[in-house]
């Protein structure tokens, strides 16, 4: 057929268009993304991700394949815990990775991975730092929340309701002086020690079935919150279920990741969105 190839896979159904691109190649412009994201004229997603050698884009990485991670909008995204997992099982699905412990590149930094027997993926997401506090508004109702950086900016906010009740069709506001490239917005309920149930909406995407950089600030949130800075926890997030485990200068995600379908854009129809 001669198009341009892609995937579409997911991680607790956090959905991604997959375009291998080992050379860097493709003109991946703002344009192209949003329409590749667009559940009505696209594949529908809610990012892309480029698979493309570090060394082909000049990155200071010591792996060799780097993520190039893209918003549903079309903005250029530090990191998605989520897109790495998928990213990962692509990977090592198709062969371009032997090993099952190996690092990939982001603009959040290396992130060294594990790919299970199972199908599941551990992801070194590096640490997850409180930098203070904001509040959220929701439908007109305010939020304090803890603002926490995983290489992307994050506010999260403890709900005593059940999450399920709020309103996230919306943008919910922030305040743009704290986080002037915006900021993704995770809504939790504590079930216990070390469970949480959260929503969550995303930077240049709405609300999602899940977060993977969200689950881990929602852990350390709630870590930081009862006094201390270590422990593990399950999030339950729309999508499924994941683990994430913070320690002092570093964290952890864990779970699943799956390829649904591939195939070929169409030449034309690329080419036209410019």
């Amino acid at each position: 057929m001669g198009g341009i190839e892609f995937l579409k896979g997911h991680g607790t159904q956090n959905d991604f268009v997959l375009l291998p691109d080992p050379d860097g190649r493709l003109e991946l412009t703002e344009a192209r993304v949003a329409a590749l994201c667009d559940r009505r004229r696209g594949l529908g997603a809610d990012g892309v991700l480029r698979i493309v050698r570090s060394a082909a884009l000049g990155a200071e990485s010591g792996g060799e394949w780097f993520m190039d991670y893209r918003n549903a909008d079309g903005s250029i995204a530090e990191m998605c815990g989520n897109g790495v997992r998928v990213f990962v099982r692509h990977l090592v699905d198709s062969g371009l990775v032997s090993e099952r412990d190996f690092v990939i590149g982001t603009r959040a930094g290396d992130r060294p991975v594990r790919m299970h027997a199972d199908g599941s993926v551990t992801v070194q997401m590096g640490p997850a730092t409180i930098t203070g506090t904001s509040v959220t508004v929701v439908a007109g109702q305010p939020f304090s929340g803890v603002a926490v950086n995983v290489g992307n900016p994050h506010l999260v906010s403890v709900v005593e309701d059940d999450v399920d009740v709020l309103d996230l069709r919306d943008q919910p506001d922030f305040d743009s002086d704290v986080f002037p490239e915006g900021v993704n917005l995770e809504f939790i309920n504590l079930l216990g020690d070390d469970a949480l149930k959260m929503r969550v909406h995303e930077r240049g995407v709405g609300e999602t079935r899940s977060c993977g950089t969200g689950t881990v600030a929602a852990v350390a949130a709630a870590l930081h919150l009862a006094g201390t800075d270590t422990g593990e926890a399950t999030v339950d997030i729309p999508g499924g279920r994941v683990v994430v485990e913070v320690r002092r200068g570093g964290s952890t995600l864990t779970g699943p990741a799956e390829i649904v379908a591939r195939g070929e854009l169409d030449e034309t129809w690329w080419a036209g969105l410019g």
